[in-house]
């Protein structure tokens, strides 16, 4: 018998019983409303109410092996619940949605598009250029990641030839549309391959699946909807069932009666709702509504691509204007860091270093012998801080001693853990490289604040506000 253990105050019943198991699941186990047909398994954490369920799969000598990607997918479907995927376009974005919690996600061609060869999704990127970034994307998490293969860059055998890369790839699943080869930009209305051509592409991506000895999930799209009408997308969509589809979706779906309409069609097969988020003609629904109506899984397609663009929008801004960012509006330096896996990379460095390795690193930076005294006060010394006033040369013809032009700005900066890190004064005419010393001060228009503060006495405090790191940053007047 099997031991299981439930991170859970009220497990669910678990019968074990002999069943006949449905195509969707793979051979070895399925957890399948409530009833366990399986080998040995372990229910390793919750999410979001949903059990994430993890085979023990071992090798010929008995050794645990790690699950394929695709069978990490079957089993997450098979948990209860509707699961959310935000649509990635590289390996940072893909990093940002596995530490955000979600238990798989996808890939989005458009975004894709946009983000490697900035161009709009109109079948201008490559079969190779695609698998290369989906590469990239299934390499640097651990969840399932489900590939948009469109409409396989081809015809039938385009199609095999786009499964078989996309499983190299690592991916888990991988979509497969029925759109035409190319768009009509003309009229700029979908157009979609006859019936029995679309049915072929998803035969196409079985066979395919059958010769790798993968268990990729196909999951069969359908855009007669909106080129066609609503019934015909209901017939297709039960032909790509017939034809070996894992998951279903019908695109631009215009109500929530023709979405119940089609998660009617086969109720047992996993259904994906594609929540456009912008420009769609689908109802934007909330998880609930959608997991009522009867889907399994949710997509966000353009919302990390198009939160993106507007950001790095505005810092060109902010930074064509002279300044930076403003602080809280970027993570710190080392919180960039930490999420790129700068310390878990240290750790596995030390297994490897050397006796030269060890005497390069002991020659460590001023940053690095700050951080030891900040951690051990007997050896705490005052950090030096080097100031270079450059030559100015004003174009007005003012006098640099005159007013606010010979007062000097006193920085101050006080760490969190309540050491002085900075004690520096700058002269009130050479303040453009300030942010250099105090990236914080970026988003601050100093200049104004000396205006504004001309006639009054020295010791006047202009600013006093903590960074995004819990630094204590003042500015005084003198």
């Amino acid at each position: 018998m099997a031991a299981l253990s439930f991170c859970s105050s009220s497990p669910p019943r678990i019968l074990l019983q002999k069943q006949p198991k449905p195509s969707l699941f793979p051979p070895d186990f399925t957890i399948y409303f409530g009833q366990l047909y399986a080998k040995p398994i372990s229910l390793s954490r919750r999410f979001r109410g949903a059990f994430i369920v993890t085979a023990a799969v071992s090798d010929s000598s008995g050794n645990e092996k790690p699950s394929s990607p695709a069978k990490k997918l079957r089993e997450i479907l098979q948990s209860p619940g509707v699961l959310q995927g935000p649509c990635c376009f590289d390996a940072l974005s893909a990093k940002l949605v596995e530490r955000a919690g979600f238990p798989y996600c996808l890939t989005s061609g458009f975004s894709i598009s946009a983000a490697r060869i900035g161009l709009p999704d109109k079948g201008l990127i490559s079969y190779g250029e695609m698998v290369d970034q989906g590469q990239q994307i299934t390499q640097s998490v651990s969840i399932p990641v489900i590939g948009d293969g469109g409409n396989g860059f081809g015809n039938a055998m385009n199609v095999k030839r786009t499964v078989k890369g996309y499983i190299k790839a690592g991916f888990a699943g991988i979509i497969i549309n029925d759109q035409v080869y190319y768009r009509d930009d003309i009229t700029r209305e979908k157009r979609v391959v006859s019936r029995e051509e679309a049915v072929m592409r998803i035969k196409a991506a079985v066979d395919a699946r059958r010769e790798c000895d993968s268990d990729i999930i196909i999951l069969a799209q359908t855009d007669s909807r909106e080129a066609v009408s609503l019934d015909e997308s209901l017939i297709r969509a039960r032909a790509f069932t017939d034809a070996g589809a894992d998951v279903l979706s019908i695109d631009s779906l215009a109500s929530r009666e023709e979405m119940k309409s089609f998660c009617n069609v086969y109720p047992l097969v996993p259904k994906l709702a594609n929540m456009l988020e912008s420009g769609g003609k689908i109802p934007i629904l909330n998880p609930l509504e959608l997991e009522e109506i009867g889907y399994k899984l949710v997509a966000y397609p353009i919302s990390l691509i198009g939160v993106s663009i507007q950001a790095m929008q505005d810092a060109l801004l902010a930074i064509k204007g002279g300044r930076i960012p403003p602080p809280g509006s970027m993570p710190s330096l080392e919180e960039i860091e930490e999420i790129l896996g700068s310390d878990t990379y240290h750790e596995e460095e030390k297994r490897y270093a050397t006796s030269s390795s060890e005497r390069a690193t002991n020659r460590s930076s001023l940053y690095g012998n700050q951080r030891v005294a900040q951690d051990d006060p007997e050896q705490r010394e005052d950090p030096v801080v080097e100031v270079i006033t450059p030559e100015v040369v004003y174009s007005e013809s003012r006098n640099p001693f005159s007013r606010i032009w010979s007062r000097s700005l006193r920085i101050k900066i006080i760490g969190r853990d309540g050491f002085e890190k900075l004690d520096v004064r700058i002269p009130a005419g050479f303040l453009e490289g300030v942010t250099n010393i105090v990236p914080a001060l970026g988003g601050v228009n100093l200049k104004q604040l000396l205006d504004d503060a001309a006639d009054e006495v020295g010791g006047k405090l202009l600013l006093d506000f903590k960074d995004t790191g819990g630094d204590r940053i003042q500015v005084f007047l003198e």
